[in-house]
């Protein structure tokens, strides 16, 4: 993909030619300053309404991409975007074309094809106008502190060649008692998330799942734990956008989804495994809520986080 990156886009190969790739610094218009949040969701309607409002009070824009959702994520998403004021800042769009999942179905489609996770994830970030972007999940949710810290941030980062790590924390839940959830701090996780946007920084098909290509050198910050949870519902289907979860065990690419499938199925099982802390909110507060703006910022720092992840361990 990247040897397409120079040119002013790229054309898929089913002939879609509405989904023709357009470089948006190629556009007349050019980039503007700010930083875009760009969510590729399908079927994220119960996590819409806190991943928005501090990701919307953080960025400069917000823009979201359904990929076939069937619960009505699209109208929650505009709902809770109106309901917190910030509607101005978001914008929807729909991406039409089956993804393939990663692993195995990843590797059997041609990079070039809107099917491929490398094609999808280019089209979606070339629908960004501003000069920096952040590639978010529909199930990662900022704390207090986290929206804090990316909104002071996001804002110098828009004319530097940077890269931004941020940490998440995944949060597991249980629709049948909201108030209690389970915290992951046994996994130390820093994945790139910020980028600029330019030929530099483009995705491209790798082993499993799409990669956003890097200049050497190029300067890294990474902001501290406790200020990003992610959203896993242990009674959902977590691991749908992978081929194959058995093939966690075998590849050392996917320690990060080896834990999470652990943790998940132990959870399921009864079992709180090492490094996950149980955690109960008070009477009629939601646990999101709890942990968000209490439990994770009061928490001592620096956050006790376990095993260290690096970059290129995860998924």
């Amino acid at each position: 993909m990247t040897a397409h990156a120079g040119t002013t886009g790229i054309a898929n190969l089913e002939g879609h030619t509405d989904f023709d790739i357009t470089w948006p610094w190629a556009r007349p218009e050019g980039l503007r300053a700010g930083s875009t949040a760009v969510l590729r969701v399908k079927d994220e309607a119960l996590s819409m309404p806190w991943v928005l409002p501090p990701l919307l009070r953080a960025m400069d824009h917000v823009l979201v991409v359904d990929n076939g959702s069937t619960d009505g994520t699209p109208d929650v998403t505009a709902a809770t975007a109106s309901e917190a004021g910030l509607a101005h800042k978001l914008t929807q769009t729909s991406y039409p074309f089956a993804v393939a999942r990663a692993g195995a179905e990843h590797r059997a489609v041609h990079e070039l094809s809107v099917h491929s996770l490398s094609y999808f994830y280019n089209w979606c970030f070339a629908q960004v106008g501003t000069r920096y972007s952040f590639k978010w999940d529909g199930d990662m949710v900022l704390t207090a502190e986290g929206e804090a810290s990316l909104a002071d941030l996001a804002w110098q980062v828009g004319d530097v060649q940077s890269i931004i790590r941020v940490p998440r924390h995944g949060l597991y839940l249980d629709s049948r008692t909201p108030s209690r959830g389970w915290l992951d701090l046994g996994l130390r996780n820093a994945e790139e998330w910020g980028f600029p946007i330019g030929p530099d920084f483009v995705f491209t098909k790798a082993f499993e799942w799409e990669v956003r290509t890097t200049p050497k050198p190029v300067i890294s910050i990474g902001l501290p734990h406790g200020l990003c949870v992610e959203l896993k519902y242990l009674d959902g289907d977590e691991f749908a956008h992978w081929t194959d979860p058995a093939s966690f065990a075998t590849s050392y690419r996917n320690k990060r989804k080896r834990r999470e499938w652990q943790v998940f199925n132990s959870l399921n099982d009864g079992v709180v495994p090492e490094g996950v802390h149980e955690i109960v909110a008070p009477d009629g507060v939601h646990v999101v809520d709890h942990v968000t703006r209490e439990w994770l910022p009061r928490a001592p720092r620096p956050l006790e986080v376990g095993t260290v992840v690096t970059s290129d361990d995860v998924r």
